[in-house]
């Protein structure tokens, strides 16, 4: 074994007041004003950033020593409560950049939804309550949406190395299908008018490896 690789054993607090792990190497926090287009109903959406955009969306907090492929990632995902329209509020989602890199996700508090979507559009939706687990596959595309009335907030783990794309959802226009209230249910999933199919040349280079 390198000296020059080598780490020592670490531990670390998973605060469960502030939802943070101490200590943490960084993390971001991400406001309502920068959530623009990521919602189906822009009108209900500008209406929220003219009351309500200064305020957090969501924040993460996370735990990283190396970028190497051998190495992981540990984070804690807090999602606020709230609605724009009848959509919950939601992350912006992402594919990894190595799309063959996998991540797990599990419920500190609150009731989320974690959907996903493969490069052809086959969604699935993980209802999450505390103490749920759920594994997202290499090549799905993912986010978190808060269906309670609590932040949702979950711990989540990924290969250093696997890098983020916010493009891809960008530009299919979303998901292909949308999280939103239903009075009976509690939520459902809908159609999203917005979305655009990837094509076989789109689904080739995002599957590529290296």
């Amino acid at each position: 074994m390198s000296a020059v690789n080598y780490l020592p054993p670490f531990a670390a607090l998973l605060n469960a007041e502030s939802l943070e792990i101490q200590p943490n190497t960084g993390g971001y926090v991400k406001y309502i004003r920068e959530l623009d287009r990521i919602y189906a109903d822009e009108e209900k959406f500008q209406q929220l950033l003219e009351s309500r955009g200064s305020e957090i969306a969501y924040r993460v907090n996370e735990l990283r020593f190396t970028e190497g492929g051998n190495d992981l990632i540990t984070g804690i995902s807090a999602l606020n409560p709230g609605k724009v329209g009848a959509e919950f509020f939601m992350t912006r989602g992402h594919l990894h950049q190595r799309a063959d890199r996998s991540e797990t996700y599990y419920c500190l508090s609150g009731h989320g939804i974690l959907l996903m979507e493969d490069l052809e559009g086959k969604v699935e939706a993980a209802e999450m309550r505390p103490g749920n687990l759920v594994y997202v596959p290499p090549f799905w595309v993912h986010r978190s949406v808060n269906i309670g009335s609590e932040i949702f907030a979950t711990l989540f783990s990924y290969p250093a190395d696997a890098g983020q794309n916010f493009e891809i959802v960008r530009k299919a226009g979303g998901f292909k299908l949308l999280v939103v209230e239903d009075r009976a249910t509690g939520w459902k999933l809908i159609p999203n008018l917005r979305y655009t199919v990837r094509t076989r040349a789109e689904i080739e280079a995002y599957s590529r490896v290296g």
